[in-house]
């Protein structure tokens, strides 16, 4: 293969698989739906300073990603598609940088193998497909991490200010997305990294002000302003919910210390598997790149697994930037692999061809559960669970074979690993596994779906437009307000439960529960029951004038 297209397949393939069907699914509760209400209110008031949810200020993250999304829905309209749009595209300039980065480690070969392993990956490729923050998030660090390891390397005083620069500038884009926790990850990397050379100097006053300056004055386009209007109390509680996050469980978020560990070597499959040799072994300093770079990426990935396996709150995708370090593990290895330098050992094969075959038989299983619903339901002690598998959704029958077809293709790509075609294999691998999440995105995700929240989602958009209140009791979503199109103003109790429920209202309120908590509603007799579908209860309470 000619070295030259590699960055044209990269951006085709990247296309293809990240842009496609982006809105054939509805938003997923809470994270995808929480955002992209944050950006529908800001177009919707025309406050894009604030951010809010349910028109009342929303502390938990800056509004970068969310400005990115609100001119993706003023492109595309304010739907699924635009809100998970940005991310397609952030992942294009992942994949892209990742193969200008490995080029200039080793050669073409590397970053294309790099790239591919990224694309590849189940979670990786799955992220570029969702709308939460993180993709961004992650990106500006390891662009930011890159850069100052460019800068503390660099031996003229120039180049090492031009790095420190668009370190700085990287990591307050990281900031303005998510939050500090960005800068709190890069520093601890530095300390360590300055830990491992003994204290002996890195850097020089003049970077460090360098890369100081950029990142306040990258975040102070948003921070300073919002200081100056609105004061310090907005920045207080920003602050504060981040601090509360690294010391105590979210609701319904806690988890073992090795809850990360267990999903970054799963859900990063195949790609984890591959990484395993070089994450493990014993590390010697060398001056040339690819290793000195590789010291980085060991430190990285090491602080993030370690930092959110302390941090009380465990959710999914707070150990995701640990995705870009693994890879470059795994593209390390295998083009160790490529040029004959070390061998494929056999546990790597059994471990590949195990998990491999765990994730397929998961694959074929989920659309056959529906099938064979009558005999797995005496095993379910969740009633929710038995409600929700009882919706009626509509299958194919042939669902399961995308599972079968990717079973076959990894025992296909490892026999070809095994036969010495490992650029080959490894390729047809990482195609194997994008080709699978495509599939099944397309043909399985939705009808899977239909089960757990789109009895909910639809009747939101139902009622849409009409001049009434909506709640949940019982359960928590973000739904109503995305779905149902919320507009600000109205009662100001019009978010108060007790008040839906029990005061004197001026219009309609529905009310959606789940099947196994209807007994919320025992003492609410002027509460009339609409319908039922899957595990979701619908009423409706009308106000004294209308009875």
């Amino acid at each position: 293969m000619n070295k030259k297209i590699y960055p044209l397949i990269i951006v085709i393939s990247a296309i293809f698989f990240f842009i496609p069907f982006l809105g054939s699914v509805h938003l997923f509760d809470w994270d995808e739906i929480n955002f992209a209400e944050s950006a529908r209110e800001m177009i919707v008031t025309g406050n894009f300073s604030r951010v809010q949810i349910d028109f009342h200020p929303f502390w938990e993250k800056p509004p970068l990603f969310f400005w990115m999304q609100v001119l993706s829905m003023k492109l595309f309209g304010i739907n699924e598609f635009a809100a998970r749009f940005p991310n397609a595209i952030i992942g294009i300039f992942t994949l892209i940088a990742l193969y200008f980065v490995g080029k200039r480690l080793f050669d073409e070969k590397f970053g294309f193998i790099w790239a591919m392993a990224y694309l590849g990956s189940f979670l990786p490729h799955l992220y570029f497909k969702s709308g939460i923050i993180d993709p961004f998030f992650n990106f500006f660090i390891f662009i930011s991490v890159i850069f100052l390891a460019k800068s503390v390397r660099e031996n003229g005083e120039r180049e090492g200010l031009k790095y420190a620069l668009y370190a700085g500038i990287s990591i307050g884009l990281a900031t303005l997305t998510k939050g500090p926790v960005g800068l709190l990850i890069e520093g601890i990397s530095v300390l360590i990294y300055w830990a491992t050379v003994k204290f002996k100097k890195i850097t020089n006053r003049k970077n460090i002000l360098v890369f100081s300056v950029s990142c306040l004055v990258i975040t102070s386009v948003w921070f300073l302003p919002e200081i100056i209007n609105n004061g310090f109390w907005f920045i207080r509680e920003f602050l504060k919910y981040q601090a509360e996050l690294f010391l105590k469980p979210g609701a319904g978020h806690s988890g073992p210390i090795y809850y990360h560990f267990l999903i970054v070597f799963l859900g990063c499959f195949p790609l984890s598997i591959l990484a395993i040799p070089v994450l493990f072994r014993k590390y010697a300093g060398s001056i040339d790149k690819g290793k000195y770079f590789l010291r980085w990426m060991l430190i990285l990935f090491w602080v993030v697994m370690i930092l959110f396996s302390i941090v009380k709150t465990k959710i999914v995708h707070y150990s995701s930037l640990a995705y870009f370090p693994l890879s470059y593990f795994a593209a390390y290895f295998v083009y160790e692999l490529v040029n004959e330098a070390k061998p494929f050992k056999k546990y790597l094969v059994w471990i590949l061809l195990v998990t491999g075959t765990i994730f397929s038989i998961i694959l074929i299983g989920l659309p056959l559960i529906p099938r064979y619903k009558d005999l797995i339901t005496p095993f379910i002690k969740d009633g929710f669970a038995i409600a929700c598998l009882n919706t009626p959704v509509k299958w194919n029958g042939y669902e399961f074979l995308i599972g079968v077809a990717y079973l076959i293709l990894i025992f296909v790509s490892v026999i070809m690993i095994k036969k010495k075609h490992v650029f080959r294999g490894v390729i047809m691998l990482f195609y194997s596994t994008a080709f699978c999440i495509f599939f099944y995105l397309m043909a399985v995700v939705p009808k899977i779906e239909g089960y757990s929240q789109a009895p909910e989602i639809n009747f939101y958009k139902s009622i849409s437009g009409q001049d009434v209140y909506v709640t949940t009791l019982g359960f928590y979503s973000y739904a109503p307000y995305f779905y149902f199109r919320k507009l600000p103003g109205g009662n100001i109790e019009n978010s108060n439960k007790e008040w839906l429920l029990n005061g004197k209202i001026d219009k309609p309120v529905y009310i959606v529960i789940q099947s196994t908590k209807k007994f919320l509603l025992n003492n609410h007799p002027d509460c009339s029951f609409i319908k039922q579908e899957g595990g979701y209860m619908f009423y409706r309470r009308l106000p004294e004038s209308v009875k």
